[in-house]
């Protein structure tokens, strides 16, 4: 394959584009930022409404079954309606609903507005992407353009639990969800004046009704039953219930998508090698993160006794480790290695900072264990994420780009449900164990309470030793799947509609769509 097949002749990048990428970065920052921003404000936002303990997980849960169940939907939205509009409508809807949470006078009302917001980010979100994938094309630039947004993919959600800090304790919990309407207003704006979707890249095929609806309840399913089982335990009837009726409402998507003429989601997108490689190792390294987080959070606020803000300023070199490994490895490599030698050992450095964290205990110093772990994880992480962000549409036609977008922020929704149910299980059942063992020993309440901090360490030790063998394997997955050559020079297997045939086709250009 030629280069003009992947760049047509004559094509003129769009003079606007650097300026398009700050308003696209600004909204992907307001969507990641959402994630963790709440979780701060939660425990005052259920006192100030009433939310009992029991309904409080849905704050968190309305949104991600939102998010997740609608994000094949969105994306093919955006290719249908064209990004742009999708893009500007999702921002639009984005801020409204955060208004709408903002202005809460009830549980139901938060649940509501946070379910809506989850609609909204569905739309938004793989608009964004995709805008990023055909407005840069040029190999270079392009490592750029998804250097700065990886950055931000990875690092936002730490920005968030700064932010979220500073506005719960200094204001109120409402400014959480009111900090993103003039993020929204800015970035509608700017996309509206500067954005210009290049010619012909939109789906004029009708819409794959069945698959929206097979695939929305399907993943819909999936990502409560990981919230269920978190709550509930695995063994409970709903939970095992909403995991076989997901098994067979995907596996009844996957039938119809193959036998249909214009699908939801073309299986030629998933079955590449390359692309399957990046969304399955992405997927399992966002469900070593999520636990992290959650993880760290609770250990540097309730054994350490940081405040919300303090919290988020340790997380900083976590931040600083992404962005350096995204913008100054992973984007100046990209150019001149093969992506998978920069996601797999990105993979295992973030392994090695993760391994380090094994060692956690109640006396742990944060400048000799947790401050180099954070920054191997994000040094890790930013250069792993990189290439990965720019690879998972490798030889995409630009008509299926906003699904293709779609399918890498479904492998991270559903690895971050999968991520905090499975090692909060894991956790939580290392802890009971550890209690159960060294309890009898405690006579007095205050030795009690050592036990309890002791056996709550202890089960975060034991699931990050889980989170380990998860990033060990995504590099494995990461080393095997993604074939893909050095931009300009090596061989890309498969693009388009001949994906997964093992054609070895010669590029120019790493990546069409994105």
């Amino acid at each position: 394959m030629s280069e003009t097949a992947v760049k047509a002749p004559g094509v003129i990048p769009d003079a606007n584009r650097w300026k398009a990428l700050v308003f696209i970065a600004l909204a992907q920052l307001m969507v990641v930022l959402d994630a963790t921003i709440v979780n701060i404000a939660l425990p005052s936002a259920q006192q100030d409404l009433g939310i009992s303990d029991g309904n409080r997980q849905w704050v968190v849960t309305a949104y991600a079954l939102a998010f997740g169940g609608l994000l094949l939907f969105g994306g093919r939205i955006a290719d249908l309606w064209g990004r742009k509009r999708a893009f500007v409508t999702g921002l639009a809807g984005f801020a409204a609903a955060s208004a709408l949470g903002g202005a809460a006078t009830s549980g139901a009302m938060m649940f509501g507005a946070r379910a809506l917001q989850g609609a909204f980010g569905a739309l938004l979100a793989p608009a964004a992407l995709s805008l990023l994938a055909v407005m840069f094309t040029d190999a270079k630039e392009r490592a750029k353009a998804f250097g700065i947004y990886g950055a931000i993919a990875g690092g936002g959600g730490a920005v968030g639990l700064i932010l979220g800090g500073f506005l719960t304790e200094y204001l109120d919990w409402r400014w959480t969800f009111f900090v993103n309407i003039p993020f929204a207003v800015v970035a509608a704006a700017g996309a509206y004046l500067v954005v210009r979707e290049p010619e012909g890249s939109r789906k004029r095929a009708p819409l794959d009704i069945p698959g929206v609806v097979l695939s929305t309840l399907g993943l819909v399913a999936l990502v409560y039953g990981f919230t269920r089982a978190e709550s509930d335990g695995w063994g409970d009837s709903v939970t095992v219930g909403m995991f076989v009726g997901s098994a067979l409402l995907l596996a009844a998507f996957v039938f119809v998508e193959s036998k249909i003429k214009a699908p939801l989601l073309p299986l030629r997108v998933v079955t590449e090698r390359n692309r399957g490689g990046v969304y399955l190792s992405l997927g399992l390294a966002i469900i070593a993160m999520f636990g992290l987080f959650l993880f760290l959070t609770y250990y540097l606020q309730v054994v350490k006794g940081y405040s919300p803000v303090k919290t988020g300023f340790a997380f900083l070199p976590m931040i600083a480790g992404m962005i350096t490994g995204s913008t100054q490895i992973g984007a100046r490599l990209m150019t001149r290695v093969a992506p998978r030698r920069l996601m797999s050992p990105g993979f295992l450095v973030a392994g090695l900072g993760m391994l380090l964290l094994t060692q956690l205990a109640i006396g742990s110093s944060y400048a000799t264990l947790l401050l180099p772990a954070m920054l191997l994880l994000g040094l890790g992480m930013g250069t792993a994420f990189m290439p990965a962000m720019s690879l998972a549409t490798l030889g995409v036609e630009p008509r299926d780009a906003g699904v293709a977008s779609a399918m890498v922020n479904t492998s991270q929704q559903v690895g971050g449900a999968i991520g905090t149910a499975l090692l909060n299980t894991i956790a939580a059942s290392a802890k009971t164990g550890y209690v159960r063992d060294h309890i009898g020993a405690a006579a007095s309440k205050p030795q009690q309470q050592l036990v309890q901090l002791e056996a709550m360490v202890h089960g975060y030790a034991s699931a990050i030793w889980f989170a380990v063998g998860i990033l060990a394997a995504a590099s494995l997955i990461a080393l095997s799947f993604v074939n893909a050559g050095r931009p300009g020079s090596a061989s890309v297997t498969g693009s388009g509609s001949g994906a997964g045939e093992g054609v070895e086709d010669e590029v120019a250009v790493p990546v069409v769509a994105h």
